[in-house]
């Protein structure tokens, strides 16, 4: 596969082209996205009797980027820079586009003004020296004319990861400028998404790492969204949503509501200086969420002291991240933590987590206030130096994951206590349904530095030609992250009598980032993934389905090889009484 970056450029309606920075290769800014099929950095360049751009890329497409805008169109002409949202990232490309054109305006939120003015003071105090910044600040419902018919209509979203997202409208062409709303992270020739039901899972994911856990703030932007009828959706990343609008805006609709609708919710709290707490804090709430637990993410620079004490008295449990500044936490991580302390109920469970540089202070504070108020903790203090790494981030999501199952466990005790006196026996119902038995299975993968393991039971064969079969994995196995579309595993078939050692070690549960294999004889299969040398038999395998089923997800997979490890054993199977647990 071509591993060179480029840009593809295309008209998609009347006097309005794309512009796709494109790389096959995973960006730093994805480390907290688990896949790795590339992406594209989408651009949009509206001619009309004036001249918008609508969100440059980032600094890994600067100089292709500009270069290609230059050979289609003299850039001095460019009237306006519209900004979906600002990061320093897109602002190295912004500083370039700035001394090109001097005179440009830039169209952006009220908050995402205050973002970008900040960004140049600190960083870029020379270029508006010379060129003072030109800046629209929208607060909502702002109109440019841009002439031949371009109205185009703004509209503020904000969400605790993206405060000053921006959407825009053009009512000639119908095309909604979404942000990060519709993407995927996925790169590749189409420009719109013809077949739109291939790229499902894309958006499905992008959804889970990006949008989940802001699904109130994105269930509001969805309705205003919805308020103008559009022919397109262009989103930063990924295929333009055309052929699958009105399919993807309803599984919008289901997956938020699925969110919203969750007995259990966990607030997140917390601040970020150069986006690395951030980048933990998604992580965190990737790990609550993929457990069944709502997450409410809140962004303590942004959020009021009341919004910040409405979610500490509504949530089920509270976690809190801080960056360290010159010794200290953020003042309105100081002035969350004291609305916390001073209305939080002391039985709900906690977690803290940070990033620094040097030092830890603000995460020590956090942790010591929380301990000295007698508040429980849902796991280990996360502290990570500098940038996080994806084993860091892994450890982090299984965090958040081992939060919601204390949760949940908890709860689970509440219930079984008010119930016990009424409901002494297993429904016959679920008695029936665990007649149903399966082979023991031991799951295994390595993706990258990330390894996994699992007990799976629910397996079966599924096609002769080609050779495959359906697993069920939880979604709040720690694994299932590393089993996406097109992924490698192998599933080691255990063998009675020989199964016992090695299914205690894998059901016992492991802390966050916890080596699956340590003390585990295996060899290493020819995708990469581990063989346990002791079970009964083994297939190297490939997910190439994936589908939602309540509490789990269904894969099937491709057996590419395999073998038998013994030839006198015979498959270990799981007898159960109730369908209600494994």
């Amino acid at each position: 596969m071509n591993q060179a970056r480029d840009v593809q450029v295309a008209s998609i309606s009347q006097n309005t082209r794309v512009f796709r920075s494109r790389t096959w290769d995973r960006l730093k800014f994805e480390i907290e996205y688990g896949l790795s099929r590339g992406t594209t950095a989408n651009s949009f360049l509206i001619e009309g009797d004036k001249i918008a751009l609508i969100d440059p890329p980032g600094e890994s497409f600067s100089d292709i980027f500009i270069s290609a805008l230059e050979a289609r169109i003299s850039v001095e002409k460019i009237d306006y820079i519209i900004l979906g949202h600002i990061n320093p990232n897109r602002v190295v490309t912004i500083n370039k586009l700035i001394n090109l054109i001097p005179n440009i305006t830039f169209v952006v939120s009220n908050t995402g003004a205050k973002s970008l003015q900040n960004i140049f003071q600190n960083n870029y105090s020379d270029t508006i020296a010379n060129h003072p910044l030109n800046i629209i600040s929208v607060k909502n419902d702002y109109q440019l004319d841009l002439g031949k018919g371009h109205l185009l209509e703004f509209i503020t979203t904000p969400n605790p990861r993206y405060p000053d997202q921006l959407l825009t409208f053009d009512g000639q062409t119908k095309i909604y400028y979404t942000d990060k709303l519709f993407s995927a992270h996925v790169c590749g020739d189409q420009i719109l998404d013809e077949g739109w039901k291939i790229y499902q899972e894309d958006r499905r994911y992008y959804f889970d790492c990006v949008i989940a856990p802001y699904a109130t703030q994105i269930s509001k932007a969805l309705d205003k969204l919805n308020q103008k009828q559009s022919h397109i959706y262009a989103s930063a990343h990924g295929p333009l949503v055309r052929y699958g609008l009105t399919e993807l805006t309803s599984l919008y609709k289901q997956w938020l509501e699925v969110q919203l609708q969750q007995t259990l919710n966990v607030a997140l709290i917390y601040a970020s200086a150069y986006g690395n707490t951030a980048i933990v804090a998604n992580a965190i709430a990737r790990g609550i969420n993929k457990a069944g637990v709502r997450v409410e993410s809140i962004n303590a620079e942004y959020a009021t002291n009341e919004e910040i004490k409405t979610a500490i008295e509504n949530c089920d449990g509270f976690v809190f991240g801080s960056p360290t500044l010159g010794g200290h936490a953020p003042t309105q991580i100081q002035t969350a933590l004291g609305v916390a302390l001073a209305h939080g109920d002391k039985n709900k469970m906690v977690g803290v987590f940070g990033s620094y540089g040097w030092s830890g202070e603000a995460i020590d504070l956090l942790e010591s206030k929380f301990k000295d108020g007698g508040y429980r903790f849902g796991f280990e203090t996360i502290r990570v130096k500098f940038k996080p790494t994806e084993i860091i981030l892994k450890t982090c999501e299984e965090s958040g994951t081992d939060f919601s199952q204390a949760l949940k466990k908890r709860k689970k005790a509440l219930q079984g206590k008010q119930s016990a006196a009424s409901n002494t026996q297993t429904p016959r119902t679920e008695q029936a349904l665990g007649r149903l038995v399966g082979s023991l299975c031991i799951v295994t993968t390595i993706q990258k530095e990330l390894k996994g393991a699992m007990v799976a039971s629910w397996v079966s064969q599924a096609t002769f030609n080609p050779p495959g079969f359906t697993i069920a994995v939880a979604k709040e196995r720690a694994i299932e992250s590393l089993l996406p579309l097109g992924s490698d595993f192998v599933l080691n078939i255990l063998q009675e009598g020989n199964h016992i050692e090695l299914m205690k070690h894998f059901l016992k549960p492991f802390t966050p980032g916890e080596d699956r294999f340590a003390n585990i004889n295996y060899e290493t299969a020819q995708n990469g993934s581990p063989i346990l040398t002791d079970a009964l038999a083994y297939l190297e395998c490939r997910v190439k389905n994936r589908l939602e089923c309540g509490d789990h997800w269904i894969l099937y997979a491709t057996a590419k090889q395999g073998k038998l490890l013994s030839d006198t054993g015979v498959t270990a199977i799981h007898h159960r009484k109730s369908g209600s647990h494994y």
